[in-house]
């Protein structure tokens, strides 16, 4: 089958790497899986794929509403679609790749629109909340990555969703050098680290961890918060600057970029070359997952695999492949008591770290690309069929 998967950046972000790793997975099953995204300001991927890539230009204008860069993202996205020629099979990972496929199956030059929901947001914007409807209600088949959200779908949007989970690479995680090789690569002493990925931002709980961390410090002497990842369409600068008064009010003293200094509790490291992202679960000695809403939660299973203990917000998503005590810790979402508590013990105890980390390698490697990619081809047969 010839198979586009779009989405509508090149970071880091869930549905990127989803689509990335799908598009990958899918052409060493031998299909022709080209992945296409928005590139701006000429960014390419953040690692380079093994499928081949097609980059839709779009420039970023500073001050630019949420809402009129979406508008734009899309018609742009679809503008560079328009000309790509026909395909079996149309994918989209996000509601904005969505709406340009959407667009462009009205005018009959897409046959059937498959969209990726892998969570369901609660917008305030009118636009955005209209592209996320269109892109569940109005699509031909919609794939949840987790039972937690098709049942989401049905319920909210009245729609049928079929569940495919993620895979992880986790033998490339595992494969990472030993804790004290990483730890002096990345330029960090023998302090202990906290790693959370997924940057500063409401859904990721960052503040709910920042407190639990000024909880910790006493506890732990040299303790320090490193923070990866953070690249996002949206702009959450209030959310940033009442982090960031957090920080000040707790006494809490942050570092950005890498090799942070002695006297640093938090140490920003913004987004992070995708080589080196073995070696920071590697280096860490606890994964801080506080999120108060995920998708799947790949973040954890990348961690799992590379031996690093995991202490994750209780969520429904999580549960479906990790069981507390097992292979993590959980804790209620926005708890920051529980989360400074559960964090001592993932700190503390030798015993603990060690169980959850056996566990934890296992769990990873029950998931894999090759069959998220299997379950993709059987439901691409039907909307072919169909189409």
């Amino acid at each position: 089958m010839r198979i586009r998967l779009v989405t509508y950046s090149t970071k880091p972000r869930g549905g990127v790497v989803h689509a990335l790793s799908l598009a990958e997975a899918l052409a060493d099953r031998g299909h022709d899986a080209e992945l296409w995204a928005l590139s701006a300001d000429g960014a390419g991927f953040f690692r380079e794929p093994r499928a081949p890539v097609r980059l839709v230009p779009v420039d970023r204008r500073e001050g630019e509403p949420v809402d009129d860069r979406i508008l734009r993202y899309a018609a742009t996205l679809a503008d560079g679609l328009r000309a790509a020629g026909p395909a079996d099979v149309h994918h989209a990972e996000d509601c904005l790749s969505a709406r340009s496929l959407l667009a462009l199956r009205a005018e009959g030059a897409v046959p059937a629109v498959v969209r990726t929901i892998h969570h369901v947001d609660d917008f305030r914007s009118p636009v955005l909340a209209e592209c996320q409807r269109a892109s569940i209600a109005d699509v031909d088949h919609r794939i949840c990555v987790s039972r937690h959200w098709a049942e989401v779908v049905a319920r909210d949007f009245g729609v049928p969703a079929e569940v495919i989970p993620n895979g992880v690479d986790a033998a490339r995680f595992a494969a990472a050098p030993a804790r004290e090789e990483a730890r002096a690569r990345l330029g960090w002493d023998d302090r202990p680290v906290v790693l959370a990925v997924g940057g500063i931002e409401p859904r990721k709980g960052s503040r709910t961890l920042l407190a639990a961390m000024a909880r910790l410090r006493a506890e732990a002497p040299g303790l320090l918060l490193a923070i990866a990842g953070g690249e996002t369409l949206f702009d959450y600068a209030d959310y940033r600057a009442a982090w960031e008064d957090d920080a000040a009010r707790l006494g809490v003293r942050v570092h950005r970029g890498a090799r942070p200094p002695a006297g640093a509790d938090v140490a920003v490291l913004g987004t992070v070359d995708d080589d080196d992202m073995p070696l920071l679960y590697r280096a860490a000695d606890a994964l801080a997952f506080p999120s108060e809403r995920e998708g799947f939660g790949l973040v954890v299973l990348e961690a799992l695999a590379a031996g690093l203990p995991a202490v994750v917000s209780d969520l429904p998503v999580l549960r479906e492949h990790l069981a507390p005590g097992r292979d993590c810790l959980m804790v209620p979402a926005g708890d920051a008591a529980a989360l400074a508590a559960a964090l001592r013990r993932a700190l503390g105890d030798r015993t603990l770290r060690a169980r959850l980390a056996d566990a934890g390698r296992r769990t990873a490697e029950g998931l894999t690309w090759d069959a998220a990619a299997a379950a993709h081809e059987r439901a691409y047969g039907g909307v072919v069929v169909a189409a």
